[in-house]
């Protein structure tokens, strides 16, 4: 009888700290969610990691550094960064119209100076021209003097003299002055050619005076 109380008791002690044990896992505190990925390393944009409910993207932060971000921050960062390049290519392409078209500017501007220099270079050309056309047109319109031809001298007789026979020789003077001959001549005498002999000593054109 002792002995079947005793097992008796065993058991129901065993019945008891299992119902305990029972109990004491029912109201245990559940184990927490995690809210963000930090296990794992941002390392490659564009990455995800799950934890529900939420979707967790590995983004590039504005200073530059790879943070894992709750999806819509992540878009929002992400929609943000491309607005701002976005409109720094639209400046950066804005700019280059504006230097390239002041350059067309420039180009078109320089053309248009030296195509008034080629005119007005043309223009000055054409009057020079004009000018010295002008000018060959009224010195063919004086004529020259037209210098008497020489007579036809006699046998003996010089051809730049007429008026008077001028022998030729050696040398002529004129008679009754102070030459040595060997020959001479009465004036006047007018020079017609070249005064070979030095009839004319005044130049007047006529020698022997």
């Amino acid at each position: 009888m002792v002995i079947s109380a005793t097992a008796c008791g065993q058991q129901a002690a065993s019945s008891t700290t299992a119902l305990a044990s029972k109990s004491e896992s029912s109201t245990a505190t559940p184990t927490s969610t995690p809210t963000a990925p930090a296990s794992s390393s941002c390392v490659t944009g564009g990455a995800t990691e799950q934890y529900s409910p939420k979707v967790f993207i590995c983004t590039k932060s504005d200073a530059g550094t790879l943070l894992w971000m709750e999806q819509s921050e992540s878009k929002r960062v992400t929609d943000a960064r491309a607005a701002a390049e976005k409109a720094a290519a639209e400046k950066a392409a804005a700019d280059k119209a504006a230097q390239d078209a002041a350059a067309k500017a420039a180009q078109e501007q320089a053309a248009a100076e030296a195509g008034r220099q080629q005119a007005a270079a043309e223009e000055a050309a054409r009057q020079q021209a004009a000018a010295a056309a002008a000018a060959a047109a009224a010195a063919a319109k004086v004529q020259a003097p037209v210098k008497p031809a020489a007579p036809v001298a006699p046998s003996g007789c010089d051809r730049n003299y007429a008026g008077a026979c001028v022998p030729i020789a050696s040398d002529v003077d004129c008679a009754g002055g102070s030459g040595n001959g060997p020959a001479y001549v009465r004036g006047p005498v007018t020079v017609v050619g070249s005064d070979i002999y030095g009839l004319d000593r005044d130049g007047d054109g006529v020698g022997c005076e």
